[in-house]
């Protein structure tokens, strides 16, 4: 794994968006059958919450075969939602949902330290949340404790679920991997968070601004916003594949079974 310069961070994005405009139309129907499945996940009782979080690795690697597809001149279909759940791996890329899951509480809840639980009341909806509470708290503080907090869980979520799915690694070496891949491109993922970061606030602002002096009708802002919203998110989805290729290579090419001639048969 060598070191990777600033500017690989923004050559991320540039393909993510490469990626997207080879099959626009059939990543984002990925992506909303995505959506929706997390939706009927969240009726069940109990547990609704818990699974899209849980579930999170597991759809990972949709979207990662789905560029992988994409690469290689195949179509992308709606079924690879299931590419996840018919890994041998699958019992693993569990137990990592878990991880997320634990690492994201554990966040949030050091941030009630700075606003004595009020970030955490709006993440869980534990309590209820009145918005003078918000007004008077450190909820911003608190936000920007947990994004820090969180950090060295991302470090070493980012690659897990492909190296565990693509290179059988066990749950302990894919985190070690993935956690330090990670820090030797630090300044590559730098570049490439803040260029998202700049994407997904100044596009939106921009448009809707432009939107609003033209229109300056509410309902017509959100429905170009909406779906911009979804084509962005989908572009970055597809950007984190490049990520995993400048670093790791490309994954194994999957097997693929020849039928045997009729004189071979013989």
């Amino acid at each position: 794994m060598e070191k990777l310069p600033a500017k690989t961070g923004w050559l991320w994005v540039k393909e993510g968006i490469a990626l997207f405009r080879k099959q626009p139309a059939e990543v984002s129907t990925l992506f909303l059958s995505y959506m929706f499945l997390m939706l009927a996940l969240g009726i069940v009782p109990v547990i609704g919450q818990l699974l899209p979080l849980i579930l999170v690795p597991v759809f990972a690697m949709s979207f990662m075969q789905a560029c992988r597809h994409i690469e290689e001149g195949k179509r992308v279909y709606p079924n690879l939602l299931l590419v996840g759940f018919r890994s041998p791996a699958l019992r693993t890329l569990l137990t990592l949902g878990v991880l997320y899951l634990l690492a994201a509480f554990g966040a949030v809840g050091v941030s009630a330290l700075v606003d004595g639980g009020t970030f955490w009341n709006a993440m869980t909806g534990i309590g209820g949340l009145n918005p003078k509470d918000i007004e008077g708290s450190n909820i911003s503080l608190a936000m920007v404790l947990a994004a820090v907090v969180y950090i060295p869980a991302a470090m070493a979520f980012w690659f897990a679920a492909p190296l565990i799915t693509w290179h059988d690694m066990p749950l302990g070496k894919a985190l070690f991997y993935s956690f330090f891949a990670v820090r030797r491109a630090g300044k590559a993922f730098l570049l490439y968070g803040l260029a998202w970061l700049v994407i997904g606030i100044l596009l939106p602002a921009a448009v809707s601004t432009i939107v609003a002096l033209l229109i300056n009708n509410v309902t017509i802002i959100v429905f170009i916003l909406l779906p911009l919203s979804i084509i962005l998110t989908v572009v970055m989805y597809c950007s984190f594949y490049p990520t995993y290729t400048a670093i790791f290579g490309r994954p194994p090419r999957e097997e693929t079974s020849v039928p045997e001639s009729n004189d071979s048969a013989r």
